[in-house]
């Protein structure tokens, strides 16, 4: 009978709190509480310089801010995805529904990103993907509360295939990890290149993250392309460039590769990464003086030196930041969260960008090539290129 009436009298209490306006201060406190952020990353494996190096730039953008997300203190939950497709759904499920996060960033590896791509549309959480290219994320899978900050893995190598047609290479062979990748980075090269006029001669494959290269680099030499196009990324690509010199390939056949080739890789890979032509949408050595100034903030927080991977970090942090100012840091207020992100300009490093309908970004595809451990640029490959967004039901 005392715990009824205990009960009851709190609850009169409450109510009357209410009814008066004082109870107002406990719903603010509510918004108030603490906003959590899942980052569920690459830490170990071949990817993981890529996972810290995205986390230091998302963490960069939201310091800058003072550490808040419109207004609100942020709590930070971290899981290692370790690249393994098989653990994506139950990684990206203890951020969603233990640590009941808020907003999941996720990830590098496309094959874990669609793990995380179906527990976000299952459970509506807000997701940003600060790399994973893979196309069906902002195609046939896309979602209202799925945003891609970085590219769609057919974009960049779309841009140099039109290149490399332009520039009159008519016989090339293709290499690349077989997953999902490379084979949509292939599928972006192949309709470009072909389309202007290029035969690719052969694909070659061999499983991520397998590099063992020895045995394509001789068939290579026998097909004796006009030039190579790849796909590689993180360690295995530093050691790609390395062998492919190693193999007297260098100087005779031209190497050109996706941009993630030569990202954050050129002190691995030494004066073999020298001469490699590449299509992103990026490079350390844009002369802008938003890159400028990124570059050195980024510089001295973390005692390195900033690649595409961080600034696609700092980007989804941008993105996040524009969204939650704009509904006050309140993300359970979706429509006006979206349309706020579906709308933002981001005024990044590597060119101010927009959002596609699909969720992908609009942006410019620099042409590149290595010259003094730097991705040099020499010209813009596509300008505002666009995903297709084909096949999502948003579009």
């Amino acid at each position: 009978m005392t715990s009824r009436r205990l009960v009851l009298t709190r609850s009169a209490a409450l109510f009357g709190a209410a009814s008066t306006g004082l109870y107002l201060p406990q719903l603010a406190n509510a918004q108030a509480a603490k906003l959590k952020v899942g980052l569920m990353l690459p830490y170990t494996g071949t990817y993981a310089q890529l996972g810290v190096a995205i986390e230091n730039g998302f963490r960069m953008a939201i310091n800058e801010q003072g550490g808040k997300l419109g207004g609100r203190e942020i709590e930070f939950f971290k899981v290692d995805d370790e690249s393994d497709p098989s653990k994506a759904i139950e990684n990206a499920s203890k951020l969603v529904q233990r640590d009941k996060v808020d907003v999941l960033v996720g990830t590098v590896h496309s094959g874990v990103q669609m793990g995380i791509q179906k527990v976000a549309r299952d459970s509506g959480v807000l997701c940003l993907i600060p790399n994973a290219g893979v196309n069906t994320a902002t195609r046939a899978l896309c979602a209202p509360n799925v945003f891609r900050t970085s590219f769609s893995n057919a974009q960049a190598t779309q841009a140099l295939g039109k290149v490399m047609a332009e520039r009159g290479v008519k016989k090339t062979v293709w290499i690349s990890w077989k997953y999902a990748a490379g084979d949509e980075s292939f599928e972006g090269f192949k309709q470009s290149y072909t389309a202007g006029g290029g035969n690719i001669i052969k694909e070659l494959s061999l499983p991520f993250p397998q590099v063992e290269f020895q045995a394509l680099l001789t068939e290579i030499a026998a097909l004796k392309p006009d030039a190579v196009a790849c796909f590689f990324a993180g360690g295995g690509a530093a050691k790609f460039i390395r062998d492919y010199a190693a193999a007297g390939l260098k100087d005779k056949i031209p190497l050109y590769g996706s941009g993630f080739l030569t990202e954050g890789v050129l002190d691995a890979a030494g004066p073999a990464a020298n001469g490699i032509t590449t299509a992103l949408h990026y490079s350390d050595a844009l002369a802008t003086p938003r890159n400028t100034q990124f570059r050195l903030a980024y510089a001295k927080n973390f005692r390195t030196q900033p690649d595409v991977y961080a600034v696609q970090g700092y980007d989804t942090g941008l993105l996040l930041i524009h969204g939650a100012n704009a509904v006050k840091g309140d993300l359970s207020s979706k429509p006006a969260l979206y349309k706020a992100m579906e709308t933002a300009t981001i005024d990044s490093p590597r060119g101010k960008w927009t959002m596609s309908p699909a969720h992908n970004p609009v942006q410019d595809i620099y042409l590149r090539v290595v010259e003094k451990n730097e991705n040099k640029v020499i010209g813009i490959a596509a300008k505002a290129l666009a995903d297709s967004g084909a096949g999502c039901k948003m579009v």
